[in-house]
């Protein structure tokens, strides 16, 4: 029977845009100050873990975020838009609160409320598993037994924890994931068992 591959999967630092509460989506908009004296704390904590490999999304806060995090380590980070954040569209460079008073609290963006609300330019919650899943089986397939970082995003994060049947309590508000937050998976490329949430 094939080792479980544990993954380490974390949030991206904070943003100008996550201060002041914009909605970045694909825009690629670096850490400030705060983001990296988190993402240096982060890697503190996670120091003693013996990563087999490093992936994180494109965008450059999350990249930054990764490279902080292993500063100490002799690894590179591998970038992929599996790991990118959602795509919003017309909301990117918007108040979070638009995006909250079309989609509801929760911000869920199902095909059906995609279609409903005509957002064409709205990634939705399937396709957003869609090109993640994969990619985590394929890393879990490959690293049996290791230790795996992942740096991401908070839209991501909301769909991928959705569907794995995490909710993510309502009176957290809008934008409850912590910046750095992290959750720990464990996967044989199969089932996705949670071992621990740091992400609240």
């Amino acid at each position: 029977m094939q080792k479980n591959c544990t993954f380490y999967i974390v949030r991206h630092g904070e943003t100008e845009w996550n201060e002041r509460k914009i909605v970045q989506g694909q825009s690629d908009i670096p850490l400030n100050e705060k983001g990296v004296i988190q993402s240096k704390e982060l890697g503190k904590k996670l120091r003693d873990i013996n990563f087999a490999a490093v992936f994180s999304s494109d965008l450059v806060r999350a990249k930054r975020t990764a490279e902080i995090i292993i500063l100490e380590k002799e690894l590179a980070v591998v970038t992929t838009k599996a790991l990118r954040e959602r795509l919003f569209g017309r909301f990117e460079g918007k108040h979070i609160r638009e995006l909250k008073n079309t989609l509801g609290e929760l911000m869920i963006i199902s095909k059906e409320k995609q279609k409903e609300l005509s957002l064409n330019d709205v990634e939705n919650d399937e396709e957003i598993v869609a090109r993640l899943i994969p990619f985590i089986r394929e890393v879990a397939v490959a690293y049996p037994g290791k230790n795996i970082l992942m740096v991401t995003h908070g839209g991501l994060l909301r769909a991928f924890l959705a569907h794995l049947g995490l909710k993510i309590p309502q009176s957290l508000g809008v934008n409850p994931l912590k910046n750095t937050g992290y959750f720990v998976l464990e996967s044989d490329g199969v089932e996705f068992i949670v071992k621990e949430n740091n992400l609240f």
